[in-house]
């Protein structure tokens, strides 16, 4: 099991952002995600920087930690011909180092552009014919494609990193990781869901990575973690499709009026107890998943870093020993 940091894109500013990668790097953290938003889920996290500014600056602040975007939607905010120069620039810039992480998107960040927020169905259809885009472009050459969804008309990338980065493929159902799994080099998920790894794995997915994300908050004391998980990131404990479908950041507050402390204890790991944090770890392991990002919510995140990697990252090293 890979354990990661996760860089909150919405919670952090882009200095912030960059000097955590290298503290991440720092305090032996194999890989980290970075978010990808236009919006916060909620004003109270506060920022929302360009995600690809603040990666060519980790490319420059880090030179051993892997990190990827999780995750980029290359649908409607971003033609997925520019997807693919961001990334291949940054792949270029840490060569081995990057991945990308795609996904369907939110309608949070997409409807900015003022184009149709599309059905499910009709994301994963345009989600394929986007890595086709991307992937053509990496292959060099020019590149013409005409498609339901893309025009690319005469477009070459000049620079390219040596070998083209993985594509890990956001999923949270059956269809989406088949998808993952027919179309991607590894799987993202973000609940220790067996079923959707069961899926990928049987569509063609086996052997490849399969990262999950865990969402906690430290704290000197249980209540105090949940009080900030309360006021910073009330939308983990949102089920359904209100997280793809809700266009502001006002809107997820409003949804996240109806959740209760209790139901978020259950899905964000809070306070300082080691215990629970290598319990959330296993339940991802046993679902399938070999590697976790764990995302420390709130404002106290060198604190909690510094608790992952000097009292969760050992414990987990003396058990797999």
């Amino acid at each position: 099991m890979e354990i990661g940091f996760t860089l909150s894109s919405e919670e952090q500013s882009s200095q912030g952002l960059v000097h955590l990668a290298g503290a991440a790097e720092e305090a032996g953290f194999s890989f980290a995600t970075i978010s990808d938003h236009f919006h916060p889920w909620t004003s109270q996290q506060g920022h929302s920087p360009f995600v690809w500014s603040v990666l060519g600056a980790i490319a420059s602040a880090t030179s051993r930690i892997r990190v990827g975007t999780g995750v980029t939607c290359p649908l409607i905010r971003i033609h997925p011909a520019i997807v693919a120069q961001a990334a291949a620039t940054v792949a270029e810039m840490m060569p081995g180092r990057f991945f990308l992480g795609l996904g369907t998107g939110e309608n949070l960040n997409e409807h900015v552009t003022g184009q149709r927020w599309p059905s499910a169905n009709e994301r994963r259809e345009l989600l394929k014919e986007a890595i086709t885009v991307i992937r053509s472009l990496w292959a060099g050459g020019l590149v013409e494609h005409h498609g339901r969804g893309y025009q690319v008309i005469d477009a070459q990338l000049f620079t390219l990193p040596a070998e083209p980065p993985p594509i890990y493929i956001a999923a949270a159902g059956s269809a989406a990781a088949r998808l993952a799994a027919e179309h991607g080099d590894g799987l993202i998920g973000t609940a220790p869901e067996q079923e959707v790894v069961r899926r990928f794995e049987m569509h063609g997915g086996s052997g490849k990575p399969k990262l999950g994300q865990l969402t906690v908050c430290w704290a000197p004391d249980e209540q105090a973690a949940l009080d900030t998980a309360m006021t910073r990131w009330p939308t983990a404990a949102v089920e359904g499709e209100l997280m793809q479908e809700l266009p502001l950041p006002r809107h997820f507050e409003q949804a996240s009026q109806m959740v209760t402390k209790d139901q978020l204890r259950k899905v964000v790991v809070c306070g300082p107890d080691v215990s629970r944090y290598l319990e959330a770890i296993g339940t991802y392991e046993a679902a399938g998943y070999d590697h976790v990002s764990i995302h420390q919510v709130g404002p106290d995140q060198e604190k909690g870093l510094r608790f992952l990697a000097e009292e969760v990252l050992p414990e987990l090293r003396r058990r797999e020993a």
